[in-house]
């Protein structure tokens, strides 16, 4: 790095003023490691710093509030200045204060003009003189909880209600650990021993999933810039995420609805336990033309697209093109709130409001009711969520089954039998269990009716 608008702090400070204004921290993160040519070290560096000042932010602006006369007055870019700076000086113990200070200071020379350099200047000199304020200030136990781990106090206190103040609690101190770099091999193609190999000879260290029998745990490198990832021997892929598949006990000749499919991750799963010879197909919908597209290049990546028909339809109108009774086996991996993935997408804790969750519970449900009719008697309609509230979850179900009493519910199968000590039937994977992300599941059954 040559010039000082090419490090990652200032790359970081750029992503995080756009993300701010909207913009997703996983595609920003993509552009700008695509667009400037960094090595690991500073790639890292970026990747923490971004994702790091979005979970820290409710935290960061408690320390920076009492020391910023008027916040409405200084551009959005120097106030992520200000905060990255703290993210580093609390967060990373690797970096020394000062070169932290001394960064930040020229960022803001470049960047902007004398005036602000001074401002950013006093600011920092004036909390390492003064300290950070403690949370012990803060009188209200959940507002010193959110400030504390930066959630939402309405987050807090719903999943309190749910769950206990202990689990409620270790939930949030798990979401801020750092996102495991999860990959799920490609039976259609290699094998967990071949993949493991090849990303070692890559220069990655590989661990295998605890939960997961495909699932691989990728350090000290991006198994994204690999040739065994483009070749297809692998997809990138959360360890909860993988265990949905497997819970509809595939066939290899089963027909498969695969009803909320883009972009593909479940569908090429579900196509690897699929023979095309013996008719095995997964019909894989989503609503937009592009993303349709994209199911159809992650098939073909994986080398599954014999198996797979990439489909433009909304769920919900299923009916207009398939008949009853046309799947023995259906997949309803629906949209949510994605509360789960706050670990790797952090920016969802501040965007969401409990009211997100009743609205989509709607749709949910209209989806489960309408690909209903389409499944075999006898046949399994798995349905999953990446949320950990119970409002898209367990009300969904039984909602649904309330309304529908040709399905009965069974016990969400793993490979790993995890969790077998649960008194629930479904699974739910909360993001403190196995530091995955949040994932539920549930297995419905189409009864046979016996007719006398």
């Amino acid at each position: 790095m040559s010039t000082v608008g090419n490090t990652p702090r200032w790359l970081a400070v750029a992503a995080l003023a756009k993300i701010k204004n909207g913009a997703y921290s996983n595609l920003q993160l993509n552009q700008l490691i695509n667009d400037h040519q960094m090595d690991r070290r500073d790639i890292n560096l970026l990747t923490n710093m971004v994702y790091g000042v979005i979970q820290h932010r409710l935290t960061l602006e408690y320390w920076l509030t009492p020391f910023v006369r008027h916040p409405h007055q200084i551009d959005p870019w120097v106030r992520e200045l200000l905060l990255s700076a703290l993210y580093q000086w609390q967060y990373l113990d690797k970096i020394p204060q000062r070169a932290v200070f001394n960064e930040t200071i020229e960022i803001a020379k470049v960047k902007g003009h004398p005036g602000i350099r001074r401002f950013v200047t006093g600011v920092l000199h004036q909390m390492d003189r003064s300290g950070l304020p403690s949370f012990d200030a803060i009188k209200d136990p959940d507002e010193r909880l959110s400030v504390t781990y930066s959630m939402p106090i309405w987050l807090i206190q719903e999943l309190r209600r749910q769950l206990g103040a202990e689990k409620m609690e270790r939930i949030l101190s798990s979401l801020n650990q750092p996102a495991k770099q999860a990959l799920r091999v490609n039976p259609a193609l290699s094998t967990v021993e071949d993949v493991t190999t090849v990303l070692i000879n890559d220069g990655l260290t590989i661990t295998p999933s605890e939960i997961s029998p495909l699932g691989l745990i990728a350090t000290d490198g991006q198994a994204i810039n690999t040739e065994a990832m483009r070749y297809g021997m692998f997809t990138v892929q959360d360890e909860s995420a993988q265990l949905v598949v497997p819970a509809l006990n595939l066939q290899p000749s089963d027909r498969v609805l695969d009803a909320c499919a883009a972009p593909g991750g479940k569908t090429t799963q579900i196509a690897a336990s699929l023979d095309a010879e013996q008719g095995g197909t997964v019909v894989a919908l989503d609503i937009h033309a592009n993303k349709v597209k994209l199911i159809g290049q992650n098939a073909a990546r994986m080398h599954v697209a014999d198996r797979v028909e990439a489909t433009e339809l909304d769920a919900r109108k299923v009916e207009t093109q398939f008949n009853a009774e046309s799947f023995d086996r259906i997949l309803v991996d629906a949209p949510c709130s994605g509360l789960g993935l706050m670990r790797r997408k952090p920016e969802i804790r501040y965007e969401k409001q409990l009211q997100d969750s009743l609205n989509l519970q709607r749709i949910q449900l209209a989806i489960l009711t309408a690909v209903a009719p389409t499944l075999k008697k006898g046949g399994i309609m798995t349905y999953s969520t990446c949320t950990i509230l119970q409002q898209e979850n367990q009300d969904v179900i039984t909602k649904f089954l309330a309304d529908h009493p040709d399905f009965e519910l069974q016990t969400t199968p793993t490979e790993r039998d995890l969790k077998t000590d649960r008194t629930e039937k479904t699974l739910s994977i909360y993001p403190d269990d196995y530091l995955s992300d949040g994932f539920f599941i549930a297995c419905l059954r189409k009864k046979i009716m016996v007719e006398w």
